[in-house]
């Protein structure tokens, strides 16, 4: 194994279309015929000529200051940048010869003159562009020494103080800042505005003063950096440097991965000294982020490794004993014993499973499987219980599939977004820069949600409009929208009567133009100015291609599965589906919810969203399993909950999931936890819910793990291990003992066998292998006969269930609503630093900027109240309390308040209840009435938890027994 190193062809390659000229040129005497608008630097890439460059690479736009990168064209005067001139039909470029190589010299020798020469210690010696340029260019002295100006030395010849030098910069958890080695090629700052788009960095000061500074010339921990890691990749010295490369030295060998964070599944290079992890660095190849990364993706990965992880198998009898280590055998044959026990007692249906949207598809049907074969019930949920399955019924009634319907570079074509319920910036920050970056281009911006989120007014990105409505009436606005579009004449009648079903289609047009659906008449009950969204809906109807983009501001709604239909009516309605640009986008929260989603993880439909009812799908799972398989649906997460509390659900199999801190009404959950005889967890950690377990069996984390996960572009991306078990055994592997043990023989030798069994099972992914997956980098389902390299873009002819279907989406109000009592609405989501419960960022430097969760309060609230920013607060509602921390926001309306659930101690979820998705029973998180009140002690709540937290989680002494 070998550094996987990416070609750099100096300048992006232009985009090309179908009206796109071909030009011929000869560079070095090789002819080439390359795409208009190529930059002769990047044709000459092509040819395998590298020119010399410094501000250069193919990630940023030419920039052309560096001076390296000189060429002669016959013909034309001077010696013009390669990077910035672009190809022009039949001209000769020469790029090496003795002018051009004495100038590149005389150029390389001045940037020498004020960088330090410390080559052989150097953090970056053996990957340094500059040390790589003064060898290509043939640099062998230094004629000007340090006696004058200069930025690397504190002190001038004379002894004084040097007012140029800047002293190293180590603020940043993960990386440093060393201005005396920068050559001020601006690829940082360009990095930070072209791609990442935050514009935290400048070049500050003129001529020989000329610096990079982090905001106003801050430490890059105090800065607007967001710790994306685009300088640190830009930067072609050791200025901007991972503290990991400090500390380990260069990486030996790489492999390509994908993260295990959010649903943009950005593909990393995991760069290695052995079995060390050295850096993770973008995959310039990889499908969703070309790239890019986020500080979580980039950095935050040493939760693999950390002191909390539990590497081996544990039992106890009762919940309140200590811990005991045992081997494999012992804890699986434990764990079968009482599931069959519960079983023999209270009924085939007493015990279940909760599969993980953290784990690979192969260990999400594995589990899945469990449950139905050996478990013989179909008693198995997802997390996507909790967030998008409101997505999978909203999408299935209207298109026909479960999933989204676009590519993520089709927001490059998008004209109009609409961006509804999510913050990308913060929970999709990859994508969230796309969008950004599209949005500097000229497309507009509609954004709908309570909260004022970065892309309403960020830096050269502002929304044309923010519908700033009520938590719970995303309905009565959706509805709105379509009113006036209906009203006015923009639907897209050629669209809808070609691709729609036209009686359902002119039931909902009649349903839709009556009066009560007006911007006039839900103005009251949205607070949303009605001419603000006639302007909205105008916008999206006529500004050409118009793309929604969703998140869990609107499925965890008692009208989740309401609202998702509501826009595949809007996107129907003005003909927004089946090409670029345009489509109904949801941005799954987890890294493989689409995939546990994919693969059956619901108690209705087997793998590929078919019914467990349905005879011909049964006898395909009944026919590869060899036994007879349960038609009747099983129990959702909230009827387990439910079962348990009643007696008759008593054993339970948690997969990567901690239902204690991120399912609703943690009082109810906790109870039902209890009441189980068994449980058993499978984890990293011992989590909240680990406290209520009998069995643990340890988990691996994604550098451990081989195998495939699916974003929120139904994009199937491999895993591969990078790194050997630290539990010694592949999590597939613990479950098919599990089932083995349980009386069903279930044996794989690989992963990719796992695989190959759901491509025999499941249409949707009939083309997809391992082999097909190397071959092809990524592929999107669905994968079959008819698209055998994946559906980048749904719908494009027709749509999946045959013509697209228009549902009555009538507003219903929540029945909780702020009172005297409870006079604010709480509503929830996340952070940039941080993902979902926290188990894996908390246990990483992300803490620096994120170390407990906050609540934003309106200054309005805040002052009656008599609470001042940084105060800790008690916050209520109808089933629980618990404290936090105030934050006096603007970002909030009056009436609203806002925090986030990555931290355990605060119990987020005590507050939120168990009020649901009428559809498919979602979780209302985002609407709570609450009080909030200035507090100076924790809740009972926390106190309890706190004990807990010490008295569950004990390890008892005893020798270790060697893993199987």
């Amino acid at each position: 194994m070998t550094l996987i190193k990416e070609t750099d062809y100096g300048t992006p390659h232009p985009e090309v279309t179908e009206t796109t000229k071909l030009v011929t040129l000869q560079i070095d005497g090789l002819e080439i015929t390359v795409p208009e608008g190529t930059s002769i630097m990047n044709a000459a890439m092509q040819l395998g000529i590298q020119v010399p460059k410094l501000c250069a690479t193919d990630s940023l736009e030419a920039f052309g200051s560096c001076r390296l990168c000189l060429c002669e064209i016959e013909g034309r005067k001077g010696t013009p940048a390669s990077c910035t001139t672009p190809v022009a039909p039949g001209i000769k470029v020469t790029t090496q010869n003795a002018r051009l190589a004495n100038i590149r010299r005389g150029v390389m020798e001045l940037y020498i003159s004020d960088h330090p020469l410390d080559c052989l210690t150097c953090t970056a010696n053996g990957d340094c562009e500059l040390q790589d340029m003064a060898g290509a260019v043939g640099l062998r002295e230094v004629r000007y020494g340090y006696d004058g100006d200069n930025h690397v030395f504190a002190k001038s010849a004379d002894g004084t103080v040097n007012d140029r030098f800047k002293p190293k910069d180590t603020s940043n958890p993960y990386f440093q800042f060393e201005p005396s080695k920068c050559i001020v090629c601006s690829r940082c700052v360009r990095a930070c505005e072209e791609v990442q788009g935050t514009f935290a960095l400048t070049i500050d000061g003129r001529g020989f003063a000329s610096h990079v500074a982090a905001s106003m010339d801050e430490s890059f921990l105090a800065s607007e950096c967001v710790s994306c890691g685009a300088c640190v990749q830009a930067c072609p010295t050791a200025t901007l440097i991972e503290k990991s490369v400090v500390d380990m030295g260069q990486p030996e060998h790489s492999i390509i991965t994908t993260c295990a964070y959010c649903g943009v599944g950005c593909s990393f290079k995991a760069e290695m000294r052995g079995e060390e992890v050295v850096r993770m660095v973008p995959y310039k190849d990889g499908g969703a982020n070309e790239g890019h990364s986020c500080v979580k993706g980039r950095f935050a990965f040493g939760y693999a490794t950390h002191k909390d992880r539990i590497t081996t198998p544990m039992i106890r009898e009762k919940i309140t004993d200590p811990w005991q280590v045992v081997s494999y055998d012992e804890a699986i044959n434990y764990a079968a014993k009482r599931f069959k026990e519960t079983q023999a007692k209270y009924g085939r249906t007493s015990i279940g499973g909760i599969t993980s949207s953290r784990t690979t598809l192969e260990e999400i049907y594995a589990v899945q499987k469990l449950v139905r074969a050996a478990f013989n019930n179909n008693n198995v949920d997802t997390c996507a219980r909790v967030c998008h399955s409101p997505t999978g019924y909203g999408l299935k009634q209207t298109f026909g599939e479960a999933a989204g319907t676009q590519d993520f570079k089709s927001v490059d074509k998008t004209d109009v977004m609409l961006v509804i319920g999510c913050n990308p910036t913060d929970a999709h920050p990859v994508f969230g820069s796309r969008m950004k970056k599209r949005l500097r281009e000229g497309a507009k911006l509609i954004v709908i949600d309570p909260r004022r989120i970065d892309l309403v007014d960020g830096p050269h990105v502002k929304a044309d409009y923010h519908l700033q409505l009520m938590p719970s009436t995303n309905v009565a606005v959706v509805n709105a929208l379509c009113h006036v579009i209906a009203t006015e004449d923009l639907i897209d009648r050629k669209f809808v009567n070609r691709r729609c079903e036209k009686a359902e289609f002119f039931r909902w047009e009649e349903f839709i133009k009556r009066p009560e659906h007006s911007p006039e008449a839900v103005e009251p009950i949205t607070g949303v100015p009605a001419k603000m969204i006639r302007e909205a809906a105008r916008l999206y109807a006529t500004g050409g291609n118009g793309a929604i983009f969703y998140g869990l501001g609107v499925t965890e709604h008692t009208q989740g599965s309401t609202t998702v239909m509501a826009l595949a009516n809007l996107a129907m309605a003005t003909g927004n589906i089946g090409r670029e640009g345009v489509g109904v986008n949801p941005l799954r929260g987890q890294n493989n919810v689409q995939g546990s989603s994919d693969m059956g993880s619901a108690p209705h439909e087997y793998p590929g969203y078919r019914h467990v009812a349905n005879k011909e799908v049964r006898e395909i799972y009944e026919k590869e399993w060899n036994l007879k398989l349960d038609d009747e649906p099983g129990l959702r997460i909230p009827n387990m909950f439910d079962a348990a509390i009643d007696g008759t659900y008593r054993g339970m199999f948690i997969h990567g999931e901690d239902v204690a801190q991120s399912d609703p009404d943690v009082h109810h959950v906790e109870h039902a936890l209890r009441s189980l005889d068994i449980l058993v967890v499978q984890d990293l950690f011992l989590n909240e819910t680990a406290a209520f377990a009998h069995v643990f069996l340890p988990g691996t984390s994604f550098l451990e793990k081989d195998g495939t996960f699916v974003n929120a572009e139904r994009r199937i991306n491999r895993v591969r291990k990078v790194v050997q078990e630290k539990q010694g055994m592949p999590e597939w592997e613990i479950v098919s003992r599990l089932a083995t043990a349980m009386g069903f023989p279930m044996h794989y030798n690989a992963a990719s066998e796992i695989l190959d069994e759901i491509a025999r099972t499941t249409p949707t992914f009939e083309g997809v292998s391992f082999d097909r997956i190397d071959e092809l980098g990524s592929i999107q389902w669905p994968c079959n006969e008819q698209h055998p390299e994946g559906t980048p873009i749904m719908h494009t002819e027709e749509f999946v269930r045959g013509k697209g279907r228009f549902m009555l989406t009538a507003f219903m109000a929540t029945d909780e609503r702020a009172s005297n009592s409870f006079p604010l609405i709480l509503t929830t989501g996340r952070i940039l630093a941080h993902y979902n419960v926290g188990a894996q960022t908390r246990r990483t430097d992300n803490t620096a900027w994120h170390p407990e969760d906050i609540l934003e309060i309106n200054a309005y609230d805040a002052e009656i109240r008599g609470i001042k920013d940084g105060q800790i607060v008690s916050i209520s509602s109808r089933v629980g309390a618990t404290t936090v921390r105030a934050k006096i926001s603007d970002r909030m309306p009056q009436g609203v308040v806002y925090t986030t659930f990555h931290h355990p101690a605060t119990g987020a979820n005590l507050i939120t209840t168990s009020a649901s998705d009428w559809a498919t029973n979602c979780p209302e998180y985002k609407v709570t009435a609450v009080q909030v009140r200035p507090s100076n002690h924790q809740s009972e709540w926390q106190d309890e938890r706190d004990t807990r937290d010490v008295e569950n989680k004990r390890i008892a002494e005893r020798s270790l027994e060697p893993a199987e």
